[in-house]
């Protein structure tokens, strides 16, 4: 009722008051999404009279009463009252009676909307649909998704940042951490890393065995190991420095490995994450200026060493690799990490070039290949590198996903459109 009342979705002509006074609706007013009437300073003409004012929306009238708005003086401006069933007369807190009418919704309406969120049996039930937009149009829309996508990575980014007082390297760590889980390891990486403060790892910078001792034993994952020589000197080293730093392992962390490839396994991500951490975690610099996919991949895949060289996890052999992570997995830090920080620095620091930058080397990496980048495709929208499908991935999850299908631009074009159809005809 409030999308129809805000896009003015009404059949012509037939607004009226329930006691019969004509409505002319000259402005709707301000959708309001915080407490108080649903539309603030709508102008409206009831009969002879200009009304400049708020307006209130409800399924039943009687609602006004059960919400206590009759005694409640925050809507004495209220100046009509909009419902769907006319079950109650409603009134102001000194007991003026307001307008009320009842909104000449399209029947159709509601099924097209039940059609468009409720269809569980389609991936995507306005795949249809986008074929037939201009390409124009859907480039405004993803341009509008893949930076609210980055917007909310750059929140995250700010949130660290107060966490840690302005300190840019333990907010750099903590997000490669939280990267290097890909989405499904991603809070059990970021609680290992916020156990285990930058500043105890600069302590023993230059002892790789020391900070892999830190983070296994923080991460829960040493304790199920079967004895072996190196997991019995982790042991070793993680008792000294858990005395000396007062630290302990997190309790549930939350690993996921079942149906799991073994290169993805939590294990060689966390030894990736300690060659990086050795020598000195200042990442942050190194992150700022990097400007192709080259200069990211000598930061982000450090050579590895030692055990991992033929493990992905405690006790099973696997194929000799002294990589960590594939060119996809390095685009992904990139997406997901590097191009956040590089933003977040920026709007911080005013730094146009550096936001330039960032937005550069998104639309320089391929697009992500996953399940929903796989379902626009087919549905004709053209998702050519990895801004497109950080678009995409937006639009699937907060929208799609969450039946938010009204606040999308393309289920309101499509809905809005069969509605001003029927309107006019």
């Amino acid at each position: 009722m409030q999308y129809i009342w805000q896009h003015r979705l009404w059949p012509n002509g037939q607004m009226r008051t329930v006691d019969g006074q004509r409505i002319s609706v000259i402005n709707p007013g301000q959708l309001n999404t915080n407490s108080g009437p649903d539309f603030f300073n709508a102008k409206i003409s009831i009969g002879d009279n200009m009304w400049a004012g708020d307006v209130e929306i409800h399924v039943r009238a009687s609602d006004w009463h059960r919400h206590g708005h009759d005694g409640d003086p925050a809507y004495d401006s209220v100046i009509l009252h909009v419902v769907d069933r006319d079950d109650a007369q409603i009134s102001r807190s000194d007991g003026q009676t307001i307008p009320q009418m009842v909104m000449p919704c399209n029947p159709t309406f509601y099924k097209d909307y039940a059609t468009l969120v409720d269809r569980s049996d389609l991936d995507l039930p306005c795949a249809g649909y986008i074929g037939e937009l201009q390409q124009m149009f859907l480039t405004d829309w993803m341009t509008a998704l893949a930076y609210e996508r980055l917007y909310s990575k750059t929140d995250r980014i700010d949130g660290l940042l107060k966490r840690f007082d302005g300190d840019w390297e333990s907010a750099c760590y903590v997000t490669v951490a939280r990267c290097l889980g890909f989405g499904i390891n991603g809070d059990p990486f970021e609680r290992l890393a916020l156990s285990l403060p930058l500043s105890f790892i600069g302590k023993h910078a230059d002892s790789l065995p020391t900070i892999e001792a830190m983070l296994f034993g923080q991460s829960g994952l040493l304790e199920q190991a079967a004895s072996e020589p190196y997991t019995d000197a982790l042991r070793a080293e993680y008792r000294f420095a858990s005395h000396k730093f007062g630290l302990k392992p997190v309790v549930s962390p939350g690993w996921k490995m079942s149906r799991m490839r073994p290169a993805n396994q939590p294990h060689r991500r966390i030894a990736t994450l300690a060659a990086m951490l050795c020598g000195g975690f200042r990442m942050l610099s190194r992150f700022l200026s990097i400007t192709t996919e080259k200069e990211a991949a000598e930061i982000l895949n450090p050579v590895l060493t030692g055990y991992w060289l033929d493990h992905y996890t405690f006790g099973s052999l696997s194929p000799h690799s002294s990589t960590g992570l594939s060119r996809s997995s390095v685009d992904s830090l990139i997406i997901n990490a590097v191009v956040p920080l590089q933003m977040a620095y920026a709007v911080h620091h005013d730094n146009t070039p550096l936001a330039d930058n960032a937005l550069a080397l998104l639309q320089s990496l391929p697009a992500e290949k996953n399940s929903i980048v796989d379902i626009f495709s087919r549905s004709g929208m053209k998702i050519r590198d990895a801004f497109c499908s950080q678009a995409v991935i937006q639009l699937r999850r907060q929208y799609c996903d969450a039946h938010k299908c009204l606040y999308c631009r393309i289920g309101h074009r499509m809905l809005s459109g069969k509605v001003s159809r029927r309107v006019n005809a």
